[in-house]
C-alpha cells in the first residue's frame, strides 16, 4: 500500500504552541544583536510580532531562560510577524520550565 508523503515542516507547525510574552536578544552575523518580542513558543520554534530586520532563511542565536543559547532560522514572515524553527527540539522537562518563565502572567 502506498503511504502519503509527510511534510515534516507541517508536522512541526502542528506542535503545541504556548502563549508567551518575552523579550530576547537575537544574535545574527548579518544583523548583529536585535531585540525580539516572542509571543508564542513550542518545542520546535517560536513566533515574534515585531520583525523589521530578519528575512526568510536568516539564522540567529537566541538565549532563552532554562534552555540557554539555541540556534534557529526564520521559516516564514507575515507583515511584522515571523516564525523561527529551532535547530534542535527542546526536551520536554526544559520546555515545561521555559513555558513557566515566558508565559504571560495573570494579574
Amino acid at each position: 500500500m502506498v503511504q502519503p508523503a509527510t511534510d515534516t515542516n507541517y508536522d512541526m507547525r502542528r506542535a503545541a504552541r504556548h502563549r508567551a510574552n518575552h523579550v530576547a536578544i537575537a544574535e545574527s552575523k548579518r544583523h548583529g544583536e536585535q531585540k525580539m518580542h516572542i509571543v508564542n513558543v513550542s518545542a520546535h520554534g517560536f513566533m515574534i510580532d515585531d520583525n523589521s530586520v530578519f528575512e526568510h532563511g536568516d539564522r540567529i542565536e537566541i538565549r532563552l531562560p532554562v534552555v540557554g543559547r539555541i540556534e534557529a532560522h526564520l521559516i516564514w514572515t507575515v507583515e511584522s510577524r515571523a516564525g523561527f524553527q529551532f535547530e534542535r527540539v527542546i526536551r520536554l522537562p526544559d520546555f515545561m520550565a521555559l513555558i513557566e518563565k515566558v508565559s504571560p502572567k495573570l494579574r
